[in-house]
């Protein structure tokens, strides 16, 4: 199982600089990986071209993109020159957000997820791939071509939590980034559906990409609390409410990964096991905690 870190937002005027030294420091200390969300402040893509470029020996990825406000012929685009920005060590991330970011906010219907994620792929996939993309659909339609330079497609992860979107994940893309998705749900839920998905098409064994929240302290009461406070909206959001149920979770404060280095190190390990490929730790700890849980989690490495 590889190890990666979640790269967290900067505020200010040097938040570039500052995103940068994050980027530098994960590849420094070793991590096979660090991911960038897309929410409401940076444009992913744009920033990890920019402050990735140069700083080799680490993957960097997209956690996640949403789909609705681009074109997949755009994104393609896009996606592609980030790549060639970061010598081909780009993995776009992708998904369809939330009715009420997509619809109350962007005003884009929200009425068909899988049809337009299963159109969207159908134009992303081939441009992604160098290919030629027709595609005439009832959400997306393109007939397109790219001659975007650089070398190798762009390897493209699915958030992916529902049955038939995981079984989208498994037969189309190279796997599924999750959040907000405990151990018993990815054991038993996300690795079954996205793994027999994957081998019904022919496909090589899905990456599962596991991200939770994760802070090494010897007050693991008050790191749960603060999890619960900094990741409550999540708990509204119905596609993590679902998989918060299932967990049996009331909140981010039951999934986060929290204790001493013994425990929290047991607890990583243990997704191996359970099928994670990758697991992302969402640093959020702050002083000698946060000291404290980059140094467990670079022993992890060996």
């Amino acid at each position: 199982m590889r190890i990666g870190v979640s790269l967290r937002e900067p505020a200010g005027p040097d938040a570039i600089r500052r995103l940068h030294e994050q980027v530098a420091q994960a590849a420094q200390d070793g991590f096979s990986s660090a991911w960038l969300s897309n929410i409401f402040g940076f444009d992913a893509l744009t920033a990890l071209a920019v402050t990735g470029h140069g700083v080799d020996g680490i993957e960097l990825g997209t956690a996640v993109v949403p789909t609705y406000p681009r074109h997949p012929a755009a994104l393609a685009q896009q996606a592609l020159t980030a790549s060639a920005a970061l010598g081909g060590r780009l993995v776009l991330g992708i998904g369809l957000s939330h009715k009420i970011v997509i619809e109350d906010m962007y005003g884009y219907d929200y009425g068909q997820p899988l049809r337009h994620m299963r159109e969207y792929l159908a134009v992303l996939l081939p441009l992604l791939n160098r290919q030629q993309a027709d595609v005439t659909g009832t959400t997306v339609s393109a007939h397109i071509g790219l001659s975007t330079p650089g070398a190798g497609p762009v390897p493209v992860l699915l958030a992916a939590l529902g049955e038939q979107m995981l079984r989208l994940a498994g037969e189309q893309a190279g796997g599924t980034i999750l959040w907000m998705t405990g151990p018993a749900t990815v054991r038993d839920h996300i690795v079954p559906v996205i793994t027999a998905a994957a081998g019904a098409a022919g496909r090589p064994a899905p990456r599962v990409v596991c991200i939770l929240p994760v802070c090494v302290t010897d007050d693991p009461d008050s790191a749960r609390e603060r999890a619960g406070r900094l990741f409550q909206g999540y708990g509204q959001l119905p596609s993590y409410r679902a998989m918060l149920d299932r967990e049996g979770a009331a909140g981010a404060a039951d999934l986060a990964i929290v204790g001493d280095e013994a425990v929290v190190g047991s607890q990583i390990r243990e997704l191996a096991g359970i099928g994670v490929t990758d697991f992302v730790a969402g640093e959020y700890a702050r002083g000698e905690d946060a000291a404290r849980t980059r140094a467990l989690l670079r022993s992890l490495l060996s």
